[in-house]
């Protein structure tokens, strides 16, 4: 630090010290982070193919575990930029972020990634309401029906691990 000369005629030991906005030596912190294109564009086409993506709060790990290139950091940076756009939607939950797409997000990146308008994400595709297999007249085993009741309330005795005296 530069040393200034005192001018002050106060009692005050310390009046004389010259206050820097930041020190010579300390490096600021870029505001924003330089992503590659192939990077960004991997994030995006899996976020958009799935429809949710989920991303550990940890900068640490070389590579995201179901996104092949970016790094598990970039992912997270990535996911925070959308989200402060407000084209996904972030939960939080024992340090795993879950970011689901919004549909101002599925159009920007639809047209970020020149997608025609069939293509939707995996979480948006209508699905049978009853898998194959199952009809509703099938006839469903009865599980302790009528027979001693081990639960509470029920009657009879028998059954379970209670305090009950059994014998």
């Amino acid at each position: 630090l530069r040393q200034l000369r005192c001018t002050h005629t106060t009692n005050n030991p310390f009046s004389c010290f010259a206050k820097y906005d930041e020190h010579p030596k300390r490096h600021r912190q870029p505001s924003t982070m330089f992503i590659p294109k192939e990077n960004r564009i991997a994030v995006f086409s899996y976020l958009f193919q799935e429809g949710v993506c989920v991303v550990k709060k940890d900068p640490k790990p070389a590579t995201h575990p179901h996104i092949e290139g970016p790094t598990n950091l970039e992912v997270l940076m990535l996911m925070k930029s959308l989200q402060s756009k407000g084209f996904i939607r972030i939960t939080f939950s024992w340090q795993y972020n879950y970011c689901y797409l919004t549909d101002e997000g599925i159009e920007y990146l639809r047209s970020y990634l020149a997608l025609p308008a069939e293509i939707v994400p995996a979480t948006h595709k209508k699905t049978n309401a009853r898998p194959e297999g199952r009809d509703r007249e099938e006839e469903r085993p009865a599980f302790n029906r009528g027979g001693g009741g081990g639960g509470f309330g029920r009657g009879g005795g028998g059954g379970g691990f209670g305090r009950g005296g059994g014998i």
